[in-house]
């Protein structure tokens, strides 16, 4: 996984290209009707039970487009919430407040619907040992964002991106001549060029399972599309020689009986790809 260093990098980069998009020359609404030394003050409101997810996005975004904007925090990330709670208040400048308005919401809105899908999927997990993991299948441009509202919502996040994690599938083995031929190489390049990554290797049957358990080296297999005999029996091929990962065909129906199959982890793009956002607003007081 990405450092929490680069994470933030990230996050900053979300904000300045949103209000970059957003604002460009100016708030000609504010700046038309509102003095300059106008102030205010504003409440984030819940419209919708669920996890409560992007309140330090939040106060960054305040923070950056103005650093005298004062936050009064009243419900932390991760806390469960239901309409009518006040997340937050907001006070300084109207013209500032105004100007953040949009993006505080627009993430905080995303963020809480995916914390709250994840946290009902970690809800179905408890008795077994699986954890659910995001994937890739997210925003783009936002994708910081939306694994951080997974990490909240109790979930754990997948690799970050094609960089720090090396994740063979199904074109790459396809491409490369096969599994043995796809690890060997990727061991080869990774040694020549200093990289500690770990491997994660996609299997589409139980041959192939074998296959990777062959070549070894590897971090975890990722059960693609297996039904609940053949992941298993996937499962119990594997034993303790590498991680088990089941994918495809997850879903609130399903999440339970893979878990049960006894895998490591579960990974579901619908975390991110598949959420109505939760109703959030900013109004003053």
């Amino acid at each position: 996984m990405i450092s929490e260093a680069k994470l933030n990098e990230e996050i900053e980069g979300i904000i300045a290209n949103a209000i970059r998009e957003d604002v460009g020359p100016g708030d000609y609404s504010s700046l038309a009707c509102i003095p300059d030394t106008a102030q205010g003050k504003a409440k984030l409101l819940v419209k919708e039970k669920g996890i409560i997810a992007g309140v330090a996005f939040a106060q960054k975004v305040f923070a950056y487009v103005d650093e005298t904007l004062e936050v009064e925090v009243l419900i932390q990330d991760g806390a469960e919430v239901k309409v009518g709670d006040i997340v937050l208040y907001v006070s300084g400048s109207s013209q500032s407040i105004l100007k953040a308005e949009r993006l505080v919401l627009n993430g905080m809105q995303r963020m809480s619907a995916i914390a709250t899908k994840t946290n009902a999927y970690t809800e179905l997990l408890q008795g077994t040992k699986a954890k659910i993991l995001d994937t890739r299948k997210t925003t783009p441009g936002f994708r910081a964002l939306e694994k951080m509202a997974v990490k909240i919502g109790g979930g754990e996040n997948h690799r970050f991106a094609l960089y720090d994690m090396v994740m063979l599938k199904d074109n790459h083995i396809d491409f490369a001549g096969g599994i043995p031929e796809a690890i060997a190489k990727t061991k080869t390049y990774l040694a020549e060029n200093g990289l500690d990554l770990k491997i994660i290797v996609e299997a589409r049957d139980l041959a192939e399972v074998e296959a990777i358990l062959e070549a070894g080296g590897v971090y975890r297999i990722l059960l693609d599309n297996f039904n609940y005999d053949d992941t298993r029996t996937a499962v119990t091929m594997i034993g303790d020689q590498c991680l088990t990962e089941s994918s495809g065909n997850i879903n609130e129906y399903t999440l339970a009986e893979y878990a049960k199959c006894g895998v490591d982890y579960i990974s579901s793009g619908a975390l991110t790809h598949s959420v109505y956002n939760m109703d959030l607003s900013l109004k003053a007081v």
